[in-house]
């Protein structure tokens, strides 16, 4: 019965991804000014929120995957000024060159300090924040959580909805 329920859940993030790519990327009425700026807003606030609460019911070993996208491309001084610098810790420990977070450096990482890890995240590469919907969407264990879907149609229609990034002119 707890696997077919999985499975029926992974379906349905499956479901939810395919109609999330196929909606137009905002939802609110073009006329309205302003209106992608409030919808990329919103976005920036619920995505923390449902990432942390994904953490909290991941399993040991992808709570660390998902720690490990999201502290690559963060610089130690600005891990040093994220929750009390206990990213900072987890990168020291591992080194510079390969980043293996272990299941003993997030004993101590709560919800609240994921939600600081990924507000800074996506300020300094929402790329890598965004790049989360493809690992949710590829570890069953995360998949089957209604939080997670929801959380990768949002990852998802904010990626959508910015510009192709492109050799930049000076």
């Amino acid at each position: 019965m707890i696997q077919h329920d999985k499975l029926a859940a992974g379906e349905a993030v499956q479901a939810t991804w395919r109609v999330a790519s196929e909606q137009p990327a905002t939802t609110t009425p073009p006329s309205m000014p302003g209106s992608s700026d409030l919808t990329e807003l919103a976005l920036d606030i619920q995505i923390p929120e449902l990432l942390a609460q994904v953490y909290e019911a991941a399993p040991t070993v992808e709570r660390c995957h998902l720690l490990e996208q999201l502290l690559q491309p963060l610089g130690l001084l600005s891990l040093a000024a994220v929750a009390g610098g206990i990213f900072a810790d987890i990168r020291l420990r591992c080194g510079w060159q390969h980043l293996d977070v272990r299941p003993d450096d997030i004993r101590n990482v709560h919800a609240v300090d994921v939600v600081a890890l990924v507000d800074h995240a996506q300020q300094v590469s929402v790329e890598t924040v965004d790049g989360l919907a493809q690992m949710l969407i590829s570890t069953p264990l995360l998949s089957a959580s209604a939080t997670a879907a929801v959380l990768v149609a949002m990852l998802l229609r904010r990626a959508r909805s910015r510009p192709p990034a492109g050799p930049q002119e000076n």
